[in-house]
């Protein structure tokens, strides 16, 4: 099921600066959530196994399945939305999976992609709210990041349990770009193929982040789905249109959940 894949100059590289000891591992099947059973076959490859779980009490009776899953017992690696790569520091050591979609894309987006993991893998983040304290590692799921405030973001919203699920997930990517942009912009020194695909990917992120009011005001975009694309633009310090431009501040990097929430209530009140 796991194979150790072989890395890059430039991705050992990118390894021993922010999470040196991790492993990067090929996955033989494609997944949203690995099994339980399968993931507890990576205790051949690791040396611990720390299963996460999170109080049920962060979880609305109606919320999707796989957050009650979350809050359980039951050890749970990724979520959807993770897309092609996937990461864990439920493991010891730190564990990044490459998973088989992404079989017949360019190499070097491949690469950048699996960097991008070992920087949110290695990084702190920095919010004074937090219970974790005011610098911790980045949260492995936006359960985790909104913790005993989830409840409260659902509150805010009008959406559907899933379309607060995407939301949620949207918001939580904002916040991991905040943290991680400024590492991608040093690569233009340091990595310069790195650096060249995160600019690709936002040069053809951008074209439509204009559209996106519009789309959403004429319906052809849910409110979700629009969140979900402007948040994916702000690791690539793209210029967002309102109301998500609100999320692109030192403010939201510094106060975390606490601001997300805040956030959600003013704009489903303006949109009301």
């Amino acid at each position: 099921m796991f194979s150790h894949r072989d890395l890059s100059t430039e991705l050992e590289g990118v390894r021993n600066a922010y999470a040196p000891e991790t492993l990067v591992l090929d996955v033989e099947r494609d997944f949203e959530t690995l099994d339980p059973a399968v993931a507890e076959t990576l205790g051949l490859l690791v040396d611990r196994l720390d299963p996460l779980s999170y109080p049920a009490e962060w979880v609305p009776a109606d919320a999707p399945e796989l957050l009650s899953r979350l809050a359980s017992d039951e050890f749970t690696i990724g979520a959807p939305g993770d897309g092609g790569v996937a990461w864990t520091r439920q493991t010891t050591p730190p564990t990044v999976f490459v998973k088989p979609r992404l079989q017949g894309s360019p190499p070097a987006f491949i690469d950048f992609l699996v960097a991008e993991a070992l920087v949110q893998v290695g990084l702190e983040a920095s919010d004074p709210d937090s219970p974790d304290g005011p610098d911790h590692p980045l949260p492995e799921h936006f359960l985790g990041f909104f913790g005993e405030q989830y409840p409260a973001l659902a509150a805010a919203t009008p959406l559907s349990p899933a379309d607060t699920y995407q939301l949620a997930y949207a918001l939580f990517e904002a916040y991991i770009g905040l943290h991680t942009r400024e590492v991608f912009v040093e690569w233009a020194g340091d990595h310069p193929a790195l650096y060249d695909q995160w600019v690709d990917a936002g040069e053809r992120l951008e074209p439509r982040l204009t559209e996106l009011p519009s789309a959403v005001a004429r319906g052809e975009t849910g409110f979700a789905e629009a969140a979900e694309y402007a948040c994916s633009a702000i690791k690539h310090d793209l210029e967002l249109p309102a109301p998500f431009a609100a999320l692109d501040t030192e403010a939201y990097r510094h106060h975390g959940p606490t601001y997300a929430v805040r956030w959600a209530e003013k704009t489903f009140e303006k949109l009301a």
